[in-house]
Protein backbone atom coordinates (compact mmCIF):
# COMPACT_ATOMS: atom_id res chain seq x y z
CA UNK A 1 0.00 0.00 0.00
CA UNK A 2 1.32 3.75 -0.85
CA UNK A 3 -0.21 6.83 0.70
CA UNK A 4 0.55 10.32 1.77
CA UNK A 5 1.40 10.92 5.27
CA UNK A 6 2.12 14.43 6.75
CA UNK A 7 5.81 13.73 8.67
CA UNK A 8 7.33 15.37 11.48
CA UNK A 9 11.07 14.62 11.41
CA UNK A 10 13.18 14.05 14.38
CA UNK A 11 16.79 13.14 15.67
CA UNK A 12 15.65 9.92 16.79
CA UNK A 13 14.38 6.36 15.66
CA UNK A 14 10.91 5.74 16.85
CA UNK A 15 9.97 2.00 16.89
CA UNK A 16 6.12 0.14 16.44
CA UNK A 17 4.73 -0.11 20.16
CA UNK A 18 7.25 2.05 21.42
CA UNK A 19 5.48 5.25 23.82
CA UNK A 20 6.69 8.84 22.77
CA UNK A 21 5.80 11.75 24.63
CA UNK A 22 6.66 15.15 22.78
CA UNK A 23 6.28 19.13 23.45
CA UNK A 24 4.91 20.64 20.28
CA UNK A 25 5.86 24.37 20.16
CA UNK A 26 6.61 24.97 16.17
CA UNK A 27 3.59 26.23 14.15
CA UNK A 28 4.22 23.86 11.47
CA UNK A 29 4.01 20.96 14.10
CA UNK A 30 1.08 22.51 16.07
CA UNK A 31 -0.64 22.44 12.89
CA UNK A 32 0.17 19.41 12.40
CA UNK A 33 -0.99 17.63 15.13
CA UNK A 34 -4.26 19.63 15.61
CA UNK A 35 -5.49 18.13 12.27
CA UNK A 36 -4.25 15.10 12.88
CA UNK A 37 -5.95 14.78 16.52
CA UNK A 38 -9.28 16.60 14.65
CA UNK A 39 -9.33 13.92 11.85
CA UNK A 40 -7.94 10.94 14.11
CA UNK A 41 -5.21 10.18 11.63
CA UNK A 42 -1.33 8.93 12.44
CA UNK A 43 1.41 11.10 11.22
CA UNK A 44 4.94 9.88 10.30
CA UNK A 45 7.77 10.57 12.23
CA UNK A 46 11.22 9.62 9.93
CA UNK A 47 14.57 9.77 11.36
CA UNK A 48 17.25 12.69 11.01
CA UNK A 49 20.64 11.05 11.01
CA UNK A 50 23.73 13.82 10.66
CA UNK A 51 21.22 16.60 9.75
CA UNK A 52 20.06 14.64 6.46
CA UNK A 53 16.52 13.01 6.33
CA UNK A 54 16.81 9.40 6.39
CA UNK A 55 14.33 6.71 4.20
CA UNK A 56 12.53 5.06 7.16
CA UNK A 57 10.51 6.18 10.06
CA UNK A 58 7.71 4.74 12.20
CA UNK A 59 3.81 6.04 11.93
CA UNK A 60 2.66 7.71 15.65
CA UNK A 61 -0.93 7.60 16.53
CA UNK A 62 -1.67 10.49 19.20
CA UNK A 63 -3.13 8.98 22.43
CA UNK A 64 -3.74 12.08 24.17
CA UNK A 65 -3.22 15.91 24.19
CA UNK A 66 -2.17 15.75 27.94
CA UNK A 67 -1.74 19.86 28.00
CA UNK A 68 -2.43 22.80 25.61
CA UNK A 69 -0.97 26.35 26.54
CA UNK A 70 -2.40 30.20 25.56
CA UNK A 71 0.14 30.06 22.77
CA UNK A 72 -1.03 26.88 21.30
CA UNK A 73 2.44 24.85 22.71
CA UNK A 74 1.35 21.38 23.95
CA UNK A 75 2.40 18.48 25.39
CA UNK A 76 1.42 14.76 23.60
CA UNK A 77 1.75 11.18 24.13
CA UNK A 78 1.40 8.90 20.99
CA UNK A 79 2.54 5.63 20.27
CA UNK A 80 4.35 3.74 17.04
CA UNK A 81 2.38 1.28 15.46
CA UNK A 82 4.01 0.82 11.90
CA UNK A 83 7.28 1.10 9.68
CA UNK A 84 7.34 3.23 6.46
CA UNK A 85 9.55 3.74 4.28
CA UNK A 86 9.97 7.22 2.49
CA UNK A 87 9.35 7.13 -1.45
CA UNK A 88 8.89 10.97 -2.34
CA UNK A 89 8.77 13.99 -0.22
CA UNK A 90 6.29 16.42 -0.35
CA UNK A 91 7.16 19.71 0.64
CA UNK A 92 4.74 22.02 -1.12
CA UNK A 93 1.35 20.64 0.88
CA UNK A 94 -1.51 22.75 -0.55
CA UNK A 95 -2.72 25.42 2.72
CA UNK A 96 -0.36 23.40 4.70
CA UNK A 97 2.72 24.76 7.00
CA UNK A 98 4.42 20.82 7.43
CA UNK A 99 5.93 18.75 5.18
CA UNK A 100 4.54 15.69 3.44
CA UNK A 101 6.01 12.02 2.04
CA UNK A 102 4.67 9.79 -0.39
CA UNK A 103 5.24 6.24 1.78
CA UNK A 104 5.25 2.23 1.61
CA UNK A 105 4.99 0.37 4.33
CA UNK A 106 7.52 -2.80 3.78
CA UNK A 107 6.65 -5.99 4.70
CA UNK A 108 7.43 -7.01 8.12
CA UNK A 109 7.66 -10.76 9.34
CA UNK A 110 7.29 -10.17 13.25
CA UNK A 111 7.98 -14.16 14.23
CA UNK A 112 11.22 -14.79 15.81
CA UNK A 113 12.68 -17.70 17.59
CA UNK A 114 11.55 -17.82 21.68
CA UNK A 115 14.96 -19.56 22.25
CA UNK A 116 16.62 -17.13 20.65
CA UNK A 117 15.05 -14.12 22.22
CA UNK A 118 15.58 -15.90 25.77
CA UNK A 119 19.11 -15.34 25.24
CA UNK A 120 19.50 -12.14 24.40
CA UNK A 121 16.77 -11.33 27.24
CA UNK A 122 19.37 -12.90 29.63
CA UNK A 123 22.31 -11.04 27.65
CA UNK A 124 20.10 -7.98 28.04
CA UNK A 125 19.91 -8.40 31.80
CA UNK A 126 23.65 -9.44 31.92
CA UNK A 127 24.66 -5.73 30.43
CA UNK A 128 22.36 -4.04 33.23
CA UNK A 129 24.04 -5.58 35.95
CA UNK A 130 27.27 -5.06 34.58
CA UNK A 131 25.72 -0.93 34.50
CA UNK A 132 24.35 -1.28 37.65
CA UNK A 133 20.68 -0.79 36.10
CA UNK A 134 17.78 -1.99 37.28
CA UNK A 135 14.82 -2.29 34.88
CA UNK A 136 11.97 -4.44 35.18
CA UNK A 137 9.89 -5.55 31.49
CA UNK A 138 6.77 -5.86 31.68
CA UNK A 139 6.49 -8.80 28.93
CA UNK A 140 7.55 -12.27 29.34
CA UNK A 141 10.81 -13.46 27.57
CA UNK A 142 8.92 -15.12 24.98
CA UNK A 143 6.14 -12.40 24.74
CA UNK A 144 9.08 -9.37 24.21
CA UNK A 145 9.65 -7.86 20.80
CA UNK A 146 13.28 -6.64 19.61
CA UNK A 147 11.33 -3.14 19.35
CA UNK A 148 10.39 -3.33 22.97
CA UNK A 149 13.83 -3.66 24.28
CA UNK A 150 15.98 -1.73 21.04
CA UNK A 151 16.65 1.59 23.42
CA UNK A 152 17.81 -0.89 26.55
CA UNK A 153 20.76 -1.79 24.74
CA UNK A 154 22.74 0.86 24.36
CA UNK A 155 22.67 1.13 20.33
CA UNK A 156 24.28 4.34 18.45
CA UNK A 157 21.23 6.00 16.91
CA UNK A 158 22.96 4.80 13.40
CA UNK A 159 22.89 1.10 15.07
CA UNK A 160 18.83 2.20 16.20
CA UNK A 161 18.13 3.09 12.46
CA UNK A 162 19.74 -0.41 11.04
CA UNK A 163 17.49 -2.60 13.63
CA UNK A 164 14.26 -0.43 12.27
CA UNK A 165 15.31 -0.98 9.12
CA UNK A 166 15.85 -5.06 9.06
CA UNK A 167 12.42 -6.97 7.55
CA UNK A 168 12.45 -9.65 9.84
CA UNK A 169 12.00 -10.42 13.54
CA UNK A 170 14.76 -12.95 13.53
CA UNK A 171 16.93 -10.44 11.54
CA UNK A 172 16.19 -8.39 14.66
CA UNK A 173 17.36 -10.59 17.06
CA UNK A 174 20.39 -11.82 16.18
CA UNK A 175 21.18 -8.22 15.62
CA UNK A 176 21.15 -7.73 19.33
CA UNK A 177 22.66 -10.97 19.92
CA UNK A 178 26.06 -9.94 18.06
CA UNK A 179 25.74 -6.05 19.60
CA UNK A 180 25.56 -7.24 22.77
CA UNK A 181 28.18 -9.96 22.85
CA UNK A 182 30.16 -6.75 21.47
CA UNK A 183 29.62 -4.67 23.94
CA UNK A 184 29.29 -6.52 26.84
CA UNK A 185 32.89 -7.29 27.30
CA UNK A 186 33.60 -3.53 26.71
CA UNK A 187 31.86 -2.44 29.61
CA UNK A 188 33.48 -5.12 31.68
CA UNK A 189 36.13 -4.03 30.99
CA UNK A 190 35.55 -0.65 31.67
CA UNK A 191 34.26 -1.62 35.16
CA UNK A 192 37.40 -2.95 35.76
CA UNK A 193 39.26 -0.09 35.02
CA UNK A 194 37.37 2.04 37.01
CA UNK A 195 37.57 0.06 39.85
CA UNK A 196 41.61 0.06 39.40
CA UNK A 197 41.44 3.77 38.92
CA UNK A 198 39.80 3.70 41.91
CA UNK A 199 42.18 1.47 44.06
CA UNK A 200 45.43 3.98 42.64
CA UNK A 201 46.85 5.59 46.33
CA UNK A 202 45.11 3.22 48.26
CA UNK A 203 47.30 1.07 50.45
CA UNK A 204 47.34 -2.17 49.06
CA UNK A 205 47.65 -5.75 50.52
CA UNK A 206 49.58 -7.43 47.94
CA UNK A 207 51.72 -10.75 48.59
CA UNK A 208 55.58 -10.50 47.51
CA UNK A 209 57.27 -12.43 44.92
CA UNK A 210 59.69 -15.02 46.25
CA UNK A 211 62.44 -15.34 43.88
CA UNK A 212 63.65 -18.54 42.56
Amino acid sequence: MTNFIPIFPLGIVVYPGEKLNLHIFEPRYKQLINECNAAKKPFGIPSVIDNKLQEYGSLAEITEISLVQENGEMDIKTKGTVVFRILEIVKDVPDKLYNGAIVNYPDNNEKGSPELMRRVMNSIRDLHAVLKVNKEFKKTDEETKCYDVAHDVGLSLEEEYELLMLPDERQRQEYLKRHLAKVIPLVVGLEQLKEKIKLNGHFKNLAGFDLP
